[in-house]
């Protein structure tokens, strides 16, 4: 099973929202299963899915876990930032 936990928190570092995002789909890969949780975490926020920027890769890679401020959103957002982080892989 894969387990991405996605949250959002706000400029005083509180967190405002998160969610758990379970993917259990053999065929797909590491990275497709990356994009899917982000999907559908933004959905569930209502909120547009953000661009990968040259750090937040290098970040990912690193830690499996990065951050997203309003520099990776096409539209204004009302949170400081949203933070991904993969807590179980198959």
């Amino acid at each position: 099973m894969f387990r991405m936990w996605c949250k959002i928190f706000d400029d005083k570092q509180h967190l405002i929202k998160d969610t758990v995002i379970k993917n259990a789909d053999p065929a797909l890969n590491r990275t497709r299963k990356i994009y899917a949780a982000i999907h559908d975490a933004c959905y569930e926020f209502d909120l547009g899915e953000p661009i990968w920027l040259e750090s937040n890769i290098t970040d990912f890679q690193r830690h499996s876990k990065v951050r997203f401020t309003k520099d990776n959103f096409i539209e204004d957002i009302d949170f400081a930032y949203m933070e991904i982080q993969v807590i179980e892989e198959d």
